[in-house]
């Protein structure tokens, strides 16, 4: 299989998701402005989407949309509990929270990352956004992770979003659980080498 990504993009969550359930991959950055490869390849004949993630699999077919690559994968390695099992209540549960870090979290960054968001659109964007984290820091509440005390893919969808706060000034201290939830992921050794991999932090 191949991941295509963009550093620290949503893509970075099934990179995670990838060496959490020990599969064999490469990875291919992608220039989301050019829209090209670094193999110098056009993207959008890979993915006419034109974003990432894309993952292309053994039969050539690509697989998109982050929160549904993350499922496949997790399915790939049942024994990996990275997702419940298809069909339970639990696994509706997890889809439930990552439609939720997709439609709310993921996309009120958005306004924040567009240089022509004004500034009263963005006080709106973040407070849109502080009420969201506060109901995640409440669903977290003492727990590891999402889902209690194992992880999942959502924890990895959960930790990329969050983790662009900082690009974007939004502190987080207002949420000691969100801030020791991300400490806790980021130390994961996936979390790790993923990171390193696409040049976002140093060995």
């Amino acid at each position: 299989m191949k991941l295509y990504f963009s550093p620290g993009a949503c893509s970075l969550s099934p990179h995670i998701i990838l060496r959490e359930a020990g599969l064999d991959h490469s990875i291919e950055k992608t220039d989301l402005r050019n829209k090209l490869t670094a193999g110098g390849v056009d993207y959008k004949t890979i993915n006419p989407k034109g974003s990432v993630p894309a993952l292309q699999l053994e039969d050539g077919s690509v697989l998109t949309e982050g929160s549904v690559i993350v499922q496949y994968l997790a399915d790939l390695v049942p024994a990996s509990q990275l997702a419940p099992a298809p069909g339970t209540m639990a696994r509706y549960r997890l889809m439930e929270t990552l439609n939720f870090i997709s439609a709310e979290l993921h996309k009120g960054f958005s306004p924040l990352f567009n240089p022509a968001t004004t500034e009263a659109a963005r006080e709106a964007a973040v407070n849109n956004l502080k009420q969201k984290i506060g109901f995640i820091a409440n669903q977290l509440g003492e727990s590891d992770y999402l889902g209690g005390a194992q992880f999942t893919v959502a924890d990895a969808y959960l930790f990329v979003v969050l983790s662009w706060a900082a690009l974007v000034k939004l502190p987080l201290t207002d949420w000691p659980a969100i801030t020791a939830y991300l400490a806790r992921v980021a130390a994961r050794p996936a979390v790790r080498d993923a990171m390193l991999a696409e040049g976002l932090i140093k060995a």
